[in-house]
């Protein structure tokens, strides 16, 4: 007899059936044996129930692979570990201009530029070879959120705005000038749609295919603080609150832990975990 579906509850409300296959992948891309696999993905099917919400799923598998290994389960948590770094965007604003430097982009973040008709603080502000993006973060702490077509409707507006100004100058009169919005959520089918039709380039959790916020985490290596099991909530949130968002940042400043009363055996722990997520965290999640 075949195996009867299980219909397991998203963040967003939908329901779908459980899929062995898409939890496997993502523990592989967190960089987990098969072993650990296997045992992770037996632990998850003998637990479930149909209704079960896709947030617990995650919790159970996270306790998991956190026995067996830190550094896997920090890349396991990465999508959480984003949701974390609220609720001011800001970090997100500044996570998206490192992973962008990190791609070859010169960038700046939190820029106030001039428009045609009135000046517009931007979020990130790139430059590669003769290209020029407007890059407007969306950033949202809650899970199953979806940026519907009034984002990108008002982003294309303020976007023509400030292409108008730009193309004036002489130094930009060869340069291709593009928007994006980039959000660590998803979009809905309307916001492609529109994004798509008028040229605003759209970035985000796993959109497009090639290129998404997760695909471009992979490629830069970069992981949030958020994504260390070895910090507490309130250390994670001292850190943000010092503008240091990322683990490579982190590594580099040690001394920042100490400052903050962590005794120096748990700074250790937490710089190998932050080294080891570093190390192999171009090759999974």
């Amino acid at each position: 007899m075949p195996e009867k579906t299980v219909l397991i509850t998203k963040a967003s409300g939908e329901r779908a059936p459980f899929s062995s296959i898409k939890l496997r992948q993502s523990l592989e891309k967190a960089g987990a044996g098969s072993d650990v696999i296997d045992q992770v993905v037996s632990g998850i099917e003998a637990q479930l129930v149909d209704g079960m919400s896709t947030k617990k799923i995650y919790s159970q598998a996270f306790s998991m692979l956190r026995k067996h290994s830190k550094p896997v389960a920090g890349r396991y948590k990465i999508k959480q570990a984003i949701l974390e770094l609220g609720p001011s965007g800001y970090p997100f604003e500044k996570f998206v201009g490192e992973i962008l430097k990190r791609q070859g982009y010169r960038t700046k973040v939190a820029v106030i530029i001039q428009g045609h008709c009135v000046s517009h603080e931007i979020d990130v502000e790139a430059e590669k070879d003769n290209q020029h993006f407007m890059v407007e973060c969306k950033f949202h702490n809650r899970q199953g959120y979806k940026c519907d077509v009034k984002i990108p409707l008002y982003i294309k507006s303020r976007f023509e705005d400030v292409k108008k100004e730009w193309e004036k100058r002489k130094d930009n009169e060869s340069k291709f000038h593009e928007g994006w919005v980039v959000t660590n959520t998803r979009f809905t089918e309307d916001a492609i749609q529109y994004g798509k039709c008028s040229g605003l380039k759209l970035i985000g959790w796993d959109y497009p295919q090639q290129g998404s916020i997760r695909d471009r985490i992979n490629l830069s290596g970069l992981h949030p603080v958020t994504c260390l099991t070895s910090l507490t909530k309130a250390e994670k949130q001292k850190l943000i609150d010092k503008m240091i968002v990322l683990c490579k940042e982190l590594c580099d400043k040690p001394e920042v832990l100490e400052e903050m009363g962590i005794s120096h055996t748990r700074v250790k722990r937490i710089i190998k975990e932050g080294e080891e997520i570093c190390s192999s965290s171009t090759s999974h999640n």
